[in-house]
């Protein structure tokens, strides 16, 4: 097309050049209306299959974030499981350091510990047998003797 409009504007002939520049516009106005009226035909047609492209590629996508997303929750949940194993193995440790130094601490000045205290309560209680049946053997005898004085 383009060469014979150059043709024709060389040629001189001024009302043909002229007829074929409107016949040329008038085929590219036919175009664009052929090419609207498809699009407007074609035009749902392909906005419903990017619609339903859409869909399986967001489907696709959110199980592939739901995957990492309970991948990287779980490696999180093992990890903090760890730091708090290792946190309460540390914290245990310093506690008995902190005890053992205390009870040191403690044996130097001249306190009693609990071992201490509960030997002397069993040796308390046994005492404490020991004099209930000294008194109560002395008491039986008395009372013996004061039973025979009376039949005498």
């Amino acid at each position: 097309m383009v060469k014979k409009l150059k043709a024709l504007a060389e040629g001189g002939g001024e009302r043909q050049l002229a007829d074929t520049v409107r016949q040329s516009a008038k085929q590219i106005w036919l175009a664009g209306l052929g090419a609207f009226a498809k699009t407007q035909e074609e035009g749902a047609k392909v906005f419903e299959a990017l619609v339903k492209e859409g869909k399986v590629l967001e489907s696709k996508t959110r199980k592939l974030a739901e995957s990492q997303v309970s991948r990287v929750s779980s490696e999180w949940g093992k990890a903090a499981s760890q730091a708090t194993a290792k946190a309460s193995a540390t914290w245990d440790k310093l506690e008995q350091v902190f005890e053992d130094r205390v009870a040191r601490a403690l044996n130097r000045l001249g306190v009693p510990t609990n071992r201490d205290i509960q030997s002397l309560s069993k040796r308390v209680e046994a005492l404490t047998a020991s004099v209930q049946k000294l008194t109560g053997a002395r008491k039986a005898h008395a009372a013996a003797r004061r039973t025979a004085a009376k039949h005498r």
